[in-house]
């Protein structure tokens, strides 16, 4: 039976649809890219609010943190995608409402990243740049963004690698990412392991090297200045 399924294998329409699946890697690699960079900036801007001292800032962005966060992709994406454009007046396009549904679920993630970085800061060294007089832009810029990065770079990197997997889901707006092409030439060539063994191998590739960046990363953070 083992030796039936091997012999019927035909790895060969890999090579065949290579630039296909190619530039499939490429628009994953461009929406899970988009997502990443709006959601690192977004996260940081909710966790600098989140740190807030005023409870009307703090807390509708803390509500709108957890909605995002105990929710699934897969709903805010067709929420964005059919949803939002009722309450703009215009539609979106698929690619669009790819980016801004994983932009915002990053963040939502993100924040939290940036969250715990800010709170094992030294709460002396915040009172000592205020005590200082010198203004709130330079307290998170020189004091507190520089050694949070230090504690928040291992899991940005776990991150990263969660959105490169999570941007599969978006393949439902029809999207021409990785997974979505490989199931239209799983549509008429009959060959869902060829395929999808080969996508698996392209998303470890692509999860590896940013792990090892990250870890690159990490490694010069740490040297002394």
């Amino acid at each position: 039976m083992a030796e039936t399924f091997w012999s019927s294998l035909d790895f060969g329409v890999v090579w065949r649809f290579r630039d296909a699946l190619l530039m499939g890697l490429g628009f994953t690699l461009f929406l899970a890219g988009s997502g990443l960079v709006g959601g690192t900036v977004l996260g940081a801007l909710f966790a600098v609010f989140q740190s807030s001292r005023f409870r009307i800032i703090r807390w509708p962005i803390r509500a709108l943190v957890e909605f995002l966060r105990a929710t699934p992709l897969l709903m805010q994406a067709i929420w964005v995608h059919f949803a939002l454009p009722l309450v703009l007046g215009f539609t979106l396009a698929p690619t669009v409402s790819a980016i801004l549904a994983l932009t915002f679920n990053v963040g939502a993630y993100t924040s939290e990243i940036f969250r715990a970085g800010i709170a094992a800061i030294d709460k002396g060294q915040i009172e000592a740049g205020r005590a200082l007089a010198l203004p709130t832009r330079l307290v998170w810029t020189k004091i507190i963004l520089p050694q949070a990065l230090r504690l928040i770079v291992p899991p940005l990197t776990s991150s990263a690698i969660s959105t490169v997997k999570a941007s599969t889901i978006l393949s439902i707006l029809a999207i021409n990412d990785l997974m979505r092409v490989a199931m239209r030439i799983n549509g008429f060539t009959y060959r869902p392991v060829e395929l999808y063994t080969a996508a698996a191998l392209l998303f470890f590739l692509v999860g590896f090297a940013i792990s090892r960046l990250g870890l690159f990363v990490e490694k010069r953070l740490e040297r002394p200045a």
